[in-house]
């Protein structure tokens, strides 16, 4: 067993299952890519990293493992699931996951081709885990899966304390232990004693405010877009790319192979990316501007980029000028936790008023982004209101763009 000092948790425990895991190759991969993305560009202490949130989610699975009674066998299936659970990030984690979902056909959960063979499968079958059991409880469809894979998981608890932490936005606040303690297992996943609801509503709130402060915020989004966009032109355009070959670099490799690509597009946004010389906006948008209902789903980048060549066609700029942001509108919070009292299950929000209005205010926080450069932003705007058919903004609604 070994100590490590963690500025989250304080002291994490490693056995030797662990630290062998640890020691493999895809999970020291996680040292050299990004939390947050591009959230550094906007808040510069956001430098950590996925290998330090993976040791973070294992230390409180463990913790909630006791706290539900699993035996030996259970306790270390889960935290090798929260320990594993995010090997299957791209560089720079969520930034390059929808061009892992488009042309790899893979999202970040679905981790069996890195565990079902080779040194992790090895680890975990000689430590008596099967690596399917793992794989499963990683994607959601094993019965422990809630504990790193659900409304109230380690994995949320730890990262929302974490990107505070690291970030310097006090919005993060997290009673972990609290949760934990008050956590019961159940036929259909976790559920919570009467006494856990002021701690769920507190990560529940901790959600909505970090999501405009730090996930969503407009610098990270226009960043996120421009490398994207370098992405896709990458594996599009230039002979010989393999975009899983991509998918398995890590943020500086990615970086330096785009900086250098033969691809003029790819080359010259990853650099402005580096630099931080990045695209501005030229329409920013809420749900009550523009039809939502046609945005219900994700439309994917291939689909923001059709519009994006309209809106340039119209402005009369080049379309590598143009981007477009239509980010998922925001799922209902926590629908599937339920709390019990002494007298039924109920479920959160027959409990807890401040769902319903969290809900709200996630669907007010949704923005549509149209970007360009500097010299461009005004075409630009009035093309992307004539394509999208944005309404007009009302008094309150016109803020200053910077």
């Amino acid at each position: 067993m070994k100590i490590i000092k963690d500025p989250v948790h304080g002291y994490v425990e490693a056995d030797a299952t662990t630290l062998r895991l640890l020691d493999s190759e895809a999970v020291q991969r996680l040292r050299h890519v990004s939390q947050l993305g591009f959230a550094n560009l906007v808040y510069p202490g956001a430098n950590h990293t996925r290998f330090e949130h993976s040791l973070g989610t294992m230390h409180l699975a463990g913790l909630m493992c006791r706290e539900l009674d699993l035996d030996d066998d259970e306790t270390k299936l889960v935290t090798a699931a929260a320990l594993l659970h995010d090997i299957g990030h791209g560089p720079f984690s969520h930034v390059t996951e929808p061009v892992m979902e488009e042309f790899t056909g893979r999202s970040h959960h679905e981790i069996g081709h890195l565990v079902g063979e080779g040194a992790i499968a090895g680890i975990l079958e000689s430590e008596g885990i099967d690596p399917a059991e793992v794989c499963a409880a990683v994607s959601g469809e094993h019965p422990l899966a809630s504990i790193i894979h659900g409304s109230l998981d380690v994995d949320r608890m730890d990262y929302l304390m974490r990107d505070a932490h690291y970030t310097g936005v006090p919005y993060g606040t997290v009673d972990a232990h609290r949760l934990i303690r008050c956590t019961i297992l159940t036929g259909s996943g976790i559920a919570l004693h009467e006494g856990g609801i002021n701690a769920a509503e507190s990560l529940l709130i901790a959600r909505t405010l970090m999501r405009p402060a730090v996930y969503f915020h407009h610098v990270s989004r226009i960043a996120t877009s421009m490398f994207v966009h370098a992405l896709r032109e990458e594996v599009r355009n230039v002979p010989g790319t393999d975009a899983w070959e991509l998918m398995r670099m890590d943020d500086a490799a990615c970086m330096e192979r785009l900086k250098h690509s033969s691809c003029p597009i790819a080359r010259d946004l990853a650099r402005r990316v580096y630099y931080r010389d990045l695209y501005k906006r030229a329409l920013y948008v809420g749900e009550d501007r523009v039809n939502a209902a046609a945005f219900r789903q994700d439309p994917g980048p291939a689909r923001e980029r059709e519009i994006a060549i309209a809106i340039a066609e119209i402005a009369g700029i080049p379309a590598e000028e143009v981007l477009v942001d239509i980010p998922p509108l925001p799922g209902a919070l926590s629908m599937e936790v339920r709390v019990r009292n002494s007298h039924a299950m109920l479920d959160l929000e027959e409990v807890s008023p401040l769902i319903n209005t969290m809900n709200d205010t996630r669907r007010q926080q949704w923005r549509l982004g149209v970007y360009t450069t500097q010299e461009h932003r005004d075409a630009v705007e009035q093309a992307a209101t004539e394509i999208l058919r944005v309404k007009r903004a009302t008094k309150q609604d016109k803020l200053v763009v910077a």
